[in-house]
């Protein structure tokens, strides 16, 4: 019975990891597209429409849903299911000291949370400015921040040999 649980907890873990690696393509398209769109319309002095406050929203949905099914991988970690690192949760302490094990115990974590948050402020600081063109400004600023926090927060594989593309 025990060992069959295992193999589900594997086989979630497995699935989440996958959905968390090929989201994360989608996520930086919608967060280039949201910025460009902002810059645009910024330049432009277009008016803050619909389509604009759609997009954002959409593009911080998505983060957020990132976010959260990273945050449960996290958490199955420590929990034991092993994963492709789980090694490093099992010994915190000692993982410390090894750059992967750093890299995913902590530093991809507050990156990423990092990131959530000045996305989420931008686009709230977005939300209540009356003036369209500061609005497409705010966005423009606080999401390429976040973005650029996000490109250094993902493993990339040319950064840890174990990471892939997808």
């Amino acid at each position: 019975m025990f060992y069959y649980q295992i193999l589900i907890f594997g086989a979630m873990y497995d699935g989440l990891l996958h959905l968390h690696s090929g989201l994360r393509w989608i996520l930086l398209i919608a967060l280039v597209y949201a910025i460009f769109n902002a810059w645009n319309r910024w330049k432009d002095g277009a008016k803050y429409n619909v389509k604009d406050k759609t997009l954002n929203t959409v593009t911080m949905a998505l983060l957020h849903t990132q976010f959260l099914i990273g945050l449960i991988m996290y958490i199955m970690n420590f929990a034991g299911s092993g994963g492709k690192y789980g090694h490093f949760f099992n010994n915190p302490g000692d993982a410390m000291g090894v750059s992967t094990g750093r890299f995913f115990i902590m530093e991809h974590l507050v990156l990423m949370l990092a990131a959530v948050v000045l996305v989420t402020i931008g686009r709230k600081r977005a939300q209540s400015h009356p003036d369209p063109k500061k609005k497409h400004r705010r966005i423009m600023v606080w999401y390429a921040i976040g973005l650029l926090i996000i490109l250094a927060g993902i493993p990339w594989p040319f950064r840890f040999e174990t990471s892939g593309w997808f």
